[in-house]
């Protein structure tokens, strides 16, 4: 089956690439009924659904985004514990993108919504009847003084799991050490899968359990937020265990500066009545996720909030302003999770509304704030952490296994086997609706 994934691809990205050289050989100005900017999980996902829809009569999207790789960015968890190899974790963009939609490799530079256009870096001005604005966010390594130095040496045993270009040190890392002070950290602030910042301290410490040198690696998580989780009831449960496997808790320390050569990172204590003063940790392993924001040319655009996100409703994931404009995944400013899991269910409340909107009719279908946090805690064992809005857990098998915070072989199956088998299959050409398997769900009855 793996020899078969690889291969189709392969067959048939010639022909795609034809058609996005083709797509590129357009005048000055270019015009498509719907334009969605983003060829990330959430905009692939849009694209997919809208083309196999049948309440769209006409068919004419356009995605705008200048990279030439599609990321399943889930799976570099998988890849940074050494479960899985990055070659399974990338496609060529050319081979998600739905057969009949346009690809235009250009950069978007800023918005014009009030005359339903977007401008590109290239020159191009392409104009819309209907937006989708989903470009993800920045993973902004530059926020963390000598992270990127750090991150260019290999001798520094400082790695991270939040891009392609870093995650497989973090598995040489991880197998490397033997004994020391091992930091794990996660910023202040909105991040995409939450989890996952100590989902890959989980693994270690199982990696390290394997090796036999567990007893000889301190193992510290220094998070900026207050708790293990956001939602409470799982966010008990990881600190239980956090206690139980002896795991040093540095809650509300931000990281903010490393220092490879002296082994040292900086960190700024956000606990009231500090006064931020900065706590300095020797270390001799170093796992940074770094702070991540709205893309520049999003936050100072028209549809921005004050935060710098697509400013939405949370329910119907329109636009407040311009009605004709939606918005969902990582730069949407929907108020929960930022993660693949939630893109699942906003996606089917996005199309029905937007096509409500093209027929001039009211918007019924509702987004609860469902996202899910497929979180490792170990060799063959994941919490399945599932919510919605208001931190209130949303458990898919809760009725038939029982509560999900209890760690378990099958979801860590789900997450290291099925989950990117679904995604390359039925993910991304809108076959696929998370909790809800392969039946669309009602958008109504959320």
């Amino acid at each position: 089956m793996a020899v078969v994934g690889v291969l189709r691809p392969l067959a048939r990205a010639p022909v795609r690439r034809l058609a996005r050289t083709y797509a590129t050989s357009i005048p000055s100005k270019a015009h498509h009924r719907v334009v969605i900017v983003g060829g990330g999980s959430a905009g692939v996902t849009v694209a997919a659904q809208l083309q196999r829809s049948t309440d769209l009569e006409k068919k004419d999207i356009a995605i705008l985004d200048p990279a030439q790789t599609h990321h399943y960015q889930p799976g570099w968890t998988l890849v940074g514990s050494g479960l899985r190899d990055l070659a399974d974790m990338h496609k060529p963009l050319s081979y998600v993108i739905p057969e009949g939609v346009k690809h235009y490799p250009l950069r978007v530079s800023t918005f014009d919504p009030a005359n339903n256009a977007v401008k590109t870096a290239e020159g191009v001005d392409v104009s819309y009847d209907y937006l989708v604005v989903a470009p993800g966010l920045e993973t902004n390594f530059a926020g963390i003084s000598g992270l990127e130095q750090a991150l260019q040496d290999p001798a520094s045993q400082v790695s991270s799991i939040y891009s392609d270009k870093t995650v497989e040190q973090v598995w040489k890392n991880i197998k490397d050490f033997k004994k020391g002070q091992a930091i794990f950290t996660q910023p202040a602030g909105i991040i995409k899968c939450a989890g996952a910042p100590q989902k890959i301290m989980w693994m270690a410490h199982s990696q390290w359990e394997r090796y036999g040198v567990r007893n000889n690696v301190n193992i510290a998580f220094a998070t900026g937020a207050a708790s293990m989780f956001a939602v409470p009831k799982y966010s008990q449960a990881l600190e239980e265990l956090r206690k139980e496997r002896n795991v040093e808790g540095l809650f509300q320390h931000n990281l903010v500066k490393v220092d490879p050569k002296k082994k040292v990172a900086t960190f700024k204590n956000l606990a009231e009545g500090t006064n931020g003063a900065l706590v300095e940790r020797e270390f001799g392993f170093l796992h940074v996720v770094p702070p991540q924001k709205p893309w520049d040319w999003v936050a100072k655009s028209p549809l921005a909030d004050a935060a710098g996100w697509v400013d939405v409703n949370k329910s119907t994931t329109q636009h407040t302003k311009y009605k004709n404009v939606f918005s969902l995944g990582d730069a949407s400013s929907l108020p929960n999770s930022k993660t693949a899991a939630a893109i699942t269910s906003q996606t089917p409340v996005l199309i029905d509304n937007l096509l409500a909107v093209m027929k001039g009719e009211e918007l019924k279908a509702s987004y609860d704030g469902y996202a899910s946090c497929p979180l490792l805690t170990g060799h063959n064992e994941l919490m399945l952490c599932e919510f919605k809005y208001g931190g209130v857990p949303k458990e898919t098998f809760a009725n038939i296994f029982g509560g999900q915070e209890t760690p378990s072989r099958l979801y860590y199956h789900l997450k290291k086997d099925f989950f990117p088998f679904a995604y390359w299959n039925f993910y991304v050409k809108g076959t696929w609706f998370g909790p809800h398997g392969f039946l669309r769900p009602d958008t109504t009855a959320n």
